[in-house]
C-alpha cells in the first residue's frame, strides 16, 4: 500500500484525478457527458495528428503507431456514436440485428477497430525500436541481465 501511495505523488497521478473527476462532475452537471468523452476524443485525435506532423518535420519519416493509434481512436468515437447517439433500435432476434442497416454499420466500424489493433500490433513488432532493443538483448550475455 506504502508503494502504491508512494508512486501516485511521486507520478503526480493525483493531477490526473482532479481533472478527471472534475471534468466529470461538469458534464454531470451540464447533462453532457456523451459530449464531453466525444469532444475529448476529437482533442486526442487532433493531439495524435499534430504530433505524426510534428515528428514527420524534425524525423524526416512516417511513425505508423502515431497514425494508427489516431485512427483507433477516431474508428472508436464513430462507434461510441453510433451505439450511443443514434441506436434505438430493438433488437428482438438474430434477424431484426441483421436487418438493420444501422447495426451493420456498427459491426463494420468493430472490424475497423479490431483490424487497426492488429495492425498496431505489427507495427510495433516490425518497428526499428523494436528490433533494434531485441539485438541488443540477444548481444548481451545471459550473466549480465538485469532483473
Amino acid at each position: 500500500m506504502k508503494t502504491f501511495i508512494g508512486r501516485f505523488y511521486r507520478d503526480k497521478f493525483y493531477i490526473e484525478l482532479i481533472v478527471a473527476a472534475s471534468l466529470f462532475l461538469i458534464a454531470l452537471v451540464l447533462n453532457m457527458l456523451m459530449e464531453f468523452i466525444i469532444y475529448m476524443l476529437y482533442f486526442i485525435i487532433f493531439l495524435e495528428i499534430t504530433r505524426a506532423v510534428i515528428n514527420y518535420i524534425r524525423e524526416q519519416r512516417v511513425v505508423l503507431t502515431i497514425l494508427v493509434d489516431a485512427f483507433i481512436i477516431l474508428a472508436l468515437r464513430e462507434l461510441i456514436v453510433n451505439v450511443v447517439k443514434i441506436n434505438n433500435e430493438k433488437i428482438e432476434s438474430i434477424d431484426a440485428l441483421l436487418a438493420s442497416s444501422l447495426n451493420w454499420n456498427i459491426m463494420v466500424i468493430a472490424g475497423v477497430v479490431i483490424f487497426l489493433l492488429l495492425v498496431r500490433y505489427l507495427s510495433i513488432k516490425t518497428s526499428q525500436r523494436y528490433m533494434f532493443e531485441k539485438k541488443n538483448l540477444k548481444s548481451i550475455p545471459e550473466n549480465e541481465y538485469v532483473s
